[in-house]
This record gives C-alpha cells, sequence and structure tokens, in this order.
C-alpha cells in the first residue's frame, strides 16, 4: 500500500506553541511513519512562511508550500489534512478540505465553540469526509487498561467514580503575552477546553457519558497581569473559569451500573504540597481501581514522560496488586509527547481508528457541548 499523502496546517518556526514539531513530526519522519505517510505539502499564513518550514525542518524540497486552505483544498494529490494551529483558525483552514470530501485529522479542540464543531460535523457527513479529532489520550496504553479493567468486570459493575485533577502550570496572576489569548473564552482554548477537555474525554471514553450531571465553575483569580515579549507588564481580566466541579449519574452499562455517579473537580494550578495533581479513582461491586500521574491529567501529552501507576484493590481480599501496561516497542523510540498521536496515525493507516474508538468530528461535538454548556450556560446550544 502507497504511503498516505499528507498536508500539515500550523508547521511554523515563529509560532509561540510547537505542537506540530514535537507531537506529529517525530512519528512522521521516523522510519515507521515514512513508511505508512508521506509529507506532501505544508499550509501556513502564507506561502513564504509555509516554504521557510520547509526549509527548516529540512523537509524534502518537493513538499508543495501554500498560503490558502483553498488552494490545498483543491489538490488532488492531498489524501490527508493535519490541523494543528491555534483553535481559532481551525474552522477557516479545515472548512475548504472537508467541503472537497478530504479526509481531516484537526487537534482538539475541534473549532472554538459547539457551533463551529456542529457546522463542520454536518459539512463532513454531507462530503463523506473521514475525519479524526486529537483526544489521544483515549489510545493511551494506560488509558486502555483502565478501560480493559472496567469491560472486563475485574471491579465487578461500576457504582461511583471520582477525579481530582489540578494542572502543573497556571493559577498564578500573570500570563505570557503569547498565551494571553488563554484568558479569553471566546476563543475556544483555554485550561478548560484543552486541559480538562482532554481529561474528562478519556474519562468518558471509558465510563462512558453522563445521563445527567450538574456543573460549578468559578473565576478565582479574575485580575491578570500580562507579561509582553519586550518585558513589560499589562493588566487585564480573565473570563475563563480556573475551578470546575462537575458530578452527575453516568449511563447504565454493561459494565456501568444503574445510577453509577461520576464526580470531577479540576483547578488550574498545582495541588496542596505533597497532594498528588491527579488521581482517578473507579470504585465497582467488587473492587476498586486507582490511576495517578504525577504530572497531573496531562495523559494525552506531556503526562506520558511519567510512569502513570494503576492499582488494582479486591473488596474480598482486601489485596491491592499494580497493574502492568507498557508502550509498542515503537512507541517508546519517539518523543513522550508524539506517542499517543503516533498510535492514532498508525490507526488510522490501519483502518481500526473507529475500532479502537479514535474520536471523530461527532464525537467531538458530544464533547465540545457538554463543555459549552458549562461555561456558555445562558446560550441555547445547537
Amino acid at each position: 500500500m502507497p504511503p498516505i499523502r499528507l498536508a500539515l496546517i500550523g508547521l511554523s518556526q515563529s509560532a509561540k506553541t510547537s505542537w506540530a514539531s514535537e507531537g506529529h513530526l517525530p512519528y512522521l519522519l521516523s522510519e515507521r511513519g515514512r513508511e505508512r505517510y508521506r509529507i506532501l505539502a505544508l499550509l501556513n499564513s502564507s506561502e513564504e512562511a509555509a516554504k521557510r518550514a520547509v526549509e527548516g525542518y529540512g523537509l524534502e524540497s518537493t513538499v508543495k508550500a501554500y498560503g490558502s486552505p483553498e488552494q490545498l483544498a483543491a489538490d488532488p494529490d492531498v489524501d490527508l489534512v493535519v490541523c494543528t494551529t491555534r483553535v481559532d483558525v481551525h474552522y477557516s483552514t479545515i472548512e475548504p478540505s472537508v467541503k472537497a470530501g478530504k479526509a481531516v485529522f484537526v487537534e482538539w479542540p475541534l473549532a472554538e465553540n459547539v457551533r463551529r464543531a456542529s457546522e463542520l460535523a454536518t459539512q463532513a457527513e454531507k462530503s463523506g469526509s473521514k475525519t479524526l479529532v486529537g483526544l489521544q489520550a483515549r489510545v493511551a496504553p494506560a488509558t486502555l487498561k483502565v478501560k480493559e479493567l472496567v469491560q472486563s468486570g475485574a471491579v465487578g459493575k461500576v457504582v461511583s467514580s471520582d477525579v481530582q485533577a489540578y494542572t502543573s502550570r497556571g493559577g498564578g496572576n500573570s500570563i505570557s503575552e503569547g498565551l494571553a489569548y488563554f484568558l479569553d473564552k471566546s476563543v475556544g482554548g483555554n485550561p478548560v477546553t484543552i486541559a480538562f477537555g482532554h481529561m474528562i474525554d478519556f474519562v468518558h471514553s471509558v465510563l462512558g457519558e453522563y445521563e445527567t450531571s450538574n456543573a460549578h465553575l468559578q473565576i478565582q483569580r479574575p485580575e491578570q497581569t500580562i507579561i509582553r515579549e519586550d518585558g513589560t507588564e499589562g493588566p487585564t481580566r480573565s473570563n475563563v473559569p480556573d475551578l470546575v466541579s462537575v458530578h452527575g449519574t453516568l449511563q447504565k452499562s454493561s459494565s456501568v451500573a444503574d445510577g453509577a455517579s461520576l464526580l470531577v473537580k479540576f483547578l488550574t494550578g498545582p495541588p496542596f504540597p505533597g497532594s498528588s495533581p491527579f488521581t482517578w479513582t473507579i470504585t465497582g461491586s467488587k473492587g476498586r481501581i486507582q490511576m495517578s500521574n504525577e504530572r497531573g491529567p496531562f495523559i494525552q501529552s506531556e503526562g506520558s514522560a511519567y510512569p502513570i501507576p494503576i492499582q488494582l484493590e479486591d473488596f474480598s481480599t482486601g489485596e491491592v496488586k499494580e497493574v502492568s501496561w507498557e508502550w509498542d516497542e515503537w512507541q517508546e523510540a519517539l518523543p513522550p509527547r508524539g506517542r499517543n498521536i503516533a498510535k492514532m496515525y498508525d490507526l488510522y493507516a490501519e483502518g481500526r481508528a473507529e475500532e479502537v474508538g479514535v474520536a471523530d468530528f461527532e464525537a467531538a461535538v458530544v464533547r465540545h457541548r457538554g463543555l459549552d454548556g458549562m461555561l456558555w450556560s445562558d446560550v441555547d446550544l445547537p
């Protein structure tokens, strides 16, 4: 099978964040990645910027450079379009390719809000575009191990679950100029939509969705200071919550009991000294599972560089044992940030993305609807 011909949107040398280069390129330029994919084109803010990225990252000189989403969408040689830009330009950069029926892989969040995400999902259904969304913690081996334990009945039927999560960064009263958009919830990219969004998604991928739920959000530090690139400072305000508390009843399933509860607490900033920044407990009729991570809830990215212990308690014996899990050998050769993304690429190339539960646009709309329901409680959602 010939390599899938891929176009990357957002591989830039001047970007404030480097998710494309740190998360996507390591796999795509690896021996395994090259067997399955070929980088055919780049799309940046201008053709000149794309050409600079081709040269700067040492890509083949034949890689096409585009400065227009419409030009990229019209290229018949591109099989898969991958978007790694800031969230508020996702819609404009990928919509032409979705309309053209191309396969599209978009990093999370899919769009600024559920309305935009729904429009993209509807358009993809009309055009037949295959879609993937970068909620990659779903395919993290630690997540899949917990899912295996739950579905195997290792703890009986789930009766409740609780999550305590803190971010290792943030929680202060200042932010760099490049990330100041995190303070404006209308942009769509912030700690709630990104960090909490990734976390609640992999929790739901194991336990299923809420049947009913209620949320409480708080802005504890509305007054913020922007640290400009020239070293000067300026005051601003945040309208993004830094505390999220959700409780509700899970949908009944073969592994989840009727009326089972899911309680989630998420705070921006570090936990109390000596406490774990991420603990997820699943209680069943026969036992309990607990996952923790010293890097917080970031199972999808840098958290993968650290041990993620999983423990299983048997109520009948009181025994607590460690449950092992491991990376595929080829994943271990990649930087931690790229391992779960690499798995998504591999599953797509093998035609197994749907089978393993990789998120698509429709799944992203479900997650966006839940997040928008909390962040924009006074707005009617589609």
